[in-house]
């Protein structure tokens, strides 16, 4: 059963807190029997069109929202139906909503033709406009959502979710058939086999939705939770918070005594061991963490974590390697950093801060990898990330071989652990390459200076995060003084202005490795 587009509203919203915004339809010039088809259409569906706007409450929340209706002309989107949904997102741009959109629609209304097919465009750009004006914007696709709703309004939403089991794609199977006399293959225009593939975020049902969209709008609203940053408590995990401060006072030495005591083939050697904690046991320490997954272009990695998220109250944009997706040859590709990209992108929009995460073996070296465009990719995250224009923090927290690594470092703040190191290449692959052995790798790594006190020193590292005396021997604690870390400098860092940031930003590496900086 298909759900309504009332239903779908009181779902999603609190109850009774729906407002409409609709007005009667615009009068498009039409056929007798495009007439009949309307009113039959009225009468079926109980709308007056295929779309329903408003505004309403989600879990106390004030949102605008815009629903299609299924039961009425297959939710196809003619004048009238665009109309009412482009002056929705005008108002809710105006008032400085966010705005809620759950499509399900056959796609353009084929009795008015070409004129309806352009509509689309008019859509699009209203969202743009919202979007541009730093207002979130989710999607909830619903089934079916095809042709040209999907290839417009339903593909730019900041992070899109789906029904599961929906039908959702381009040219719908029926078009398929009649045009080239054959079935279009199975399996592919479904929300899992989209989610799988990278093209949306997730598939759940609505209740759960209204639940990520909470979340979702709570840190995407850009304001900090007073109550989590007064308190200091990192997550509804429980803990002391004030230990935690504590322990994230700890560090405020540049360098502290132990990180300058270990040696740099100790940290590598650290930085190894199995059960040292990773970017996702660090989130399960933040508050209103919002998984994302994909580049929205139909490419995905599992070798990397994106994320909405609150570290101690401070609204971000997380993304990451994922140490424990990285097995043997499977390290991250040319999608992980083209979903970096979305990721800088999403937090540029909205004004949030960006946390970047490294922790890799290093970039896939693999034909396919190559073929994809491997290095050009790296090259344009460390473009974007020099030139974003929101604050952005790279955190050292394990291994950081090669292009991977530098590809999340240029930041205005750099954080590292204990046992963080970076290098062009793993120690073993220098040793080949300048003695043809990997036995020389110990003493690479420390005439390269690849260790976190050595990385302090030469300026390319901010402040260490100390590890008591190994993050793999007290994950939980470490992860509690990493997440208080960065919330004292996303905190420090949103009190400052862009331009000052930007000037900063671009000073720090113009002069790094040069004598006295």
């Amino acid at each position: 059963m298909r759900i309504s587009a009332r239903e779908l509203l009181g779902q999603l919203l609190d109850p009774d807190s729906f407002v409409s915004w609709d007005r009667s339809p615009v009068v498009v010039a039409a056929t007798q029997q495009y007439d009949e088809d309307l009113r039959k259409a009225a009468l079926a569906a109980g709308t007056d069109e295929s779309v329903l706007t408003g505004e309403g409450l989600l879990r106390g929340r004030r949102v605008a929202v815009i629903a299609c209706e299924f039961g009425f002309l297959a939710g196809s989107i003619g004048v009238a139906a665009a109309e009412r949904i482009v002056s929705a997102v005008e108002r809710a741009t105006e008032a400085g909503l966010p705005l809620v959109a759950s499509p399900t629609s056959g796609g353009t209304r084929m009795q008015e033709g070409t004129v309806a097919f352009v509509q689309m465009v008019k859509i699009a750009g209203a969202v743009a406009t919202h979007k541009t004006a730093g207002h979130p914007y989710l999607v909830y696709l619903r089934d079916p959502t095809m042709g040209g709703v999907f290839a417009s309004w339903g593909s730019l939403g900041h992070m899109t979710f789906a029904e599961p089991g929906a039908l959702i794609g381009f040219l719908g199977p029926r078009v398929y058939k009649a045009l080239y006399g054959k079935d279009f293959p199975e399996g592919v225009q479904t929300a899992e086999n989209l989610y799988r593939s990278g093209v949306i975020d997730g598939v759940v049902p609505v209740s759960v939705f209204r639940r990520i969209a909470h979340r979702a709008l709570s840190v995407l609203s850009g304001v900090p939770d007073p109550v989590a940053v007064e308190s200091g408590s990192a997550a509804p995990f429980g803990g002391d918070g004030a230990a935690v401060e504590d322990a994230a006072a700890a560090d405020h030495a540049a360098v502290p005594e132990r990180a300058a005591e270990v040696s740099a083939w100790e940290s590598v050697t650290i930085s190894r061991r199995t059960g040292r904690p990773g970017l996702r046991d660090l989130l399960r320490h933040v508050t209103q963490r919002v998984p994302l997954s994909g580049t929205g272009q139909g490419e995905s990695d599992r070798t990397i974590v994106h994320a909405l998220a609150r570290f101690r109250g401070r609204p971000c944009v997380v993304f990451g390697h994922d140490r424990s997706g990285q097995q043997g040859e499977h390290t991250m590709g040319p999608a992980a950093l083209r979903e970096a990209r979305r990721s800088m992108a999403l937090a540029q929009e909205l004004g949030l801060p960006l946390v970047l995460v490294i922790d890799t073996v290093g970039a896939a070296l693999s034909k396919e990898a190559e073929e994809r465009g491997l290095a050009p990719e790296i090259a344009r995250c460390i473009a974007d990330l020099v030139t974003l224009d929101t604050p952005t923090i790279s955190v050292l927290l394990g291994q950081g071989t090669g292009g991977g690594a530098l590809a999340l470092l240029p930041a205005d703040r750099v954080l590292a652990a204990t046992h963080g190191w970076l290098a062009p290449l793993p120690p073993e692959g220098a040793s080949a390459i300048v003695y043809r052995d990997t036995e020389h790798a110990p003493e690479l790594a420390g005439s390269q200076r690849i260790r976190a006190a050595d990385l302090c020193a030469d300026g390319i590292v901010d402040r260490i995060v100390p590890e008591l005396p190994d993050a793999a021997d007290e994950p939980v604690d470490f992860a509690r003084r990493m997440v208080a870390a960065i919330a004292e400098e996303l905190t420090d860092l949103s009190a400052r202005p862009l331009a000052e940031l930007r000037e900063s930003r671009h000073l720090r590496y113009r002069r790094l490795g040069l004598p006295g900086n």
